[in-house]
């Protein structure tokens, strides 16, 4: 355990320094900083230390620099119990610095604004990241809080642990320190290179500036991490802090939930939907999503499009699960649903999701704009047979679904409900074979049903095995060399059959 005597603070936004005094309350701590802090912090009635002070210069060159000098990072990055460094720390009447509190200047947003060259070029922090740096090599024995966004976790750790911290504690506030200082320097070469693909990797380094130490990733014994700004999408009202897997079921959950404007329930697990229905009456809705598979609902996580009451939190309340998220709830329907602590409740606000998404492969990233096609507007009727108005409405309905399972994708639907689908699968037979199984175990009829496919048919068997199996319609890509085999097999069989051009792969 290291006592913490002595924080460098130089922050940006003076807005929320006040809550040091958090700190220095319950503590004897001398506090070093720069002009416009410490101004700040002496109207709340703290004594403070002046850089100008120790290092003996005063703010020069407009403040471009304050900070930059040995008795400040000789204070930093000095090694405890170093013969050396204590030699020179005496020699040269340096201290000790514990910790270092830093609000880089805001480069990014003021490109956002729209500022003109000169004023963004002086908007390029270099003390800041060199002070978080140099505090972030020096886990040893420093403490670093790379941005005020992490300043309550910080004085919550020291506070837990009266005064001190330990090593695993500064390690963890190194990473979050590196990871700022990446994207930090990210956004900057992106302004100078101006590339093309500037919005994208923005993007992601936006989100790995704001992270959060989960309790364990995919599997216990993984460590995750979760880098972006949650609260900015929900408000947590209930349960226990969300695991790699939570996150990973309600980022499907919500894009798939997206999709839909009629009334719905969606129940995913392992990021897909075993169960999905739209209804004017919220409860059949609910009713109908469960039927689909109330074996695998167990345990899943649960989303609404709609306000939920407490009539259908009463239905929803007989079922284990592991999250619910809808835009609102009645009072009555959060007190009931949290009877059971461990439930986690979301309430969904009026934010959308960002437009890329990110994947880790080969020790690089795959960035992408996601799939935001809508297949009703990319409607070819291919066959002779027409679509029924109630034939279209529940195409469009499962094409949406499978849009959002992995490929190899089949979704059955019928009535606005999804009936099964087989997912993941290595070919679109077994997709297919799957799905009519899971289908015919919960006791649905396939009579008149619907077929939707995430990509083209390269033989025509699974349009045969929809036909003798009683669907009536399919919705699919087409863009095979043999999609006039299936169309012919459609027109000989009296099934209606729709391609979209728009392939919906999702691995």
């Amino acid at each position: 355990m290291k006592k913490i005597k002595k924080i460098l603070v130089s922050v940006y936004n003076k807005s929320t320094i006040s809550t040091l005094i958090k700190l220095l309350d319950a503590y004897d701590v001398e506090i070093i900083s720069t002009g416009g802090t410490k101004k700040e912090l002496e109207k709340n009635g703290v004594k403070v230390t002046s850089v100008e002070s120790l290092t003996e210069y005063p703010s020069i060159l407009g403040g471009r620099v304050k900070t930059l000098h040995p008795k400040i990072f000789g204070g930093i990055l000095n090694r405890v119990n170093n013969e050396q460094d204590d030699e020179d720390l005496k020699k040269l009447k340096i201290g000790q610095i514990d910790m270092v509190i830093v609000d880089l200047y805001p480069f990014q947003e003021t490109v956002e604004a729209g500022k003109n060259h000169k004023e963004i070029i002086e908007k390029i922090d270099i003390g800041g990241v060199s002070l978080i740096r140099a505090a972030a090599k020096n886990y040893n024995n420093v403490l670093v809080v790379p941005s005020l966004i992490d300043l309550n976790s910080a004085i919550d750790l020291i506070v837990s642990k009266n005064g001190c911290t330990e090593i695993n504690d500064r390690l963890i506030f190194a990473q979050k320190a590196f990871n700022r200082t990446l994207s930090y320097e990210s956004e900057i070469a992106q302004y100078f290179n101006h590339d093309s693909n500037d919005r994208i990797s923005r993007k992601f380094n936006q989100n790995i500036q704001i992270s959060k130490q989960l309790r364990y990733g995919e599997n216990p014994h993984q460590e995750g991490i979760y880098y972006g700004e949650l609260d900015k999408l929900f408000d947590q009202l209930n349960g226990k802090e969300l695991s790699y897997n939570n996150l990973l079921d309600i980022d499907a959950a919500v894009n798939l939930i997206d999709e839909f404007n009629q009334p719905s329930f969606g129940i995913l697990k392992h990021n897909n939907a075993c169960g999905f229905a739209s209804n004017n009456d919220l409860n059949k809705a609910w009713e109908k999503a469960l039927a689909g598979d109330p074996i695998s609902a167990f345990g899943g996580v649960i989303i609404t499009n709609k306000h939920l009451s407490i009539d259908v939190a009463k239905n929803i309340n007989e079922l284990f699960f592991e999250v619910l998220i809808a835009p609102s709830f009645d009072n009555s329907a959060i007190e009931l649903l949290k009877i059971k602590k461990n439930r986690i409740i979301l309430k969904k606000k009026n934010a959308n999701l960002g437009r890329m998404s990110f994947r880790t492969v080969l020790n690089g990233v795959l960035c992408q704009e996601k799939d935001l096609i809508t297949d009703q507007n990319n409607i070819n009727v291919v066959s002779n047979l027409n679509v029924s108005d109630t034939q279209m409405n529940d195409l469009i309905f499962a094409s949406k679904i499978c849009k959002h399972t992995k490929s190899n994708a089949i979704v059955l639907a019928k009535d606005n409900q999804l009936l099964a689908s087989g997912c993941g699968q290595t070919s679109r037979v077994d997709a297919l074979k799957q799905a009519i199984l899971k289908a015919k175990h919960f006791g649905f009829s396939l009579n008149n049903s619907v077929m939707a496919s995430d990509a083209f048919f390269p033989f025509p068997d699974c349009v045969e095995i929809a036909e003798k199996e009683g669907i009536n319609a399919v919705i699919q890509p087409g863009g095979s060399k043999n999609d006039q085999l299936s169309i012919d097999y459609c027109n000989e069989n009296d099934i209606a059959m729709i391609f979209t051009g728009n392939r919906h792969f999702k691995h």
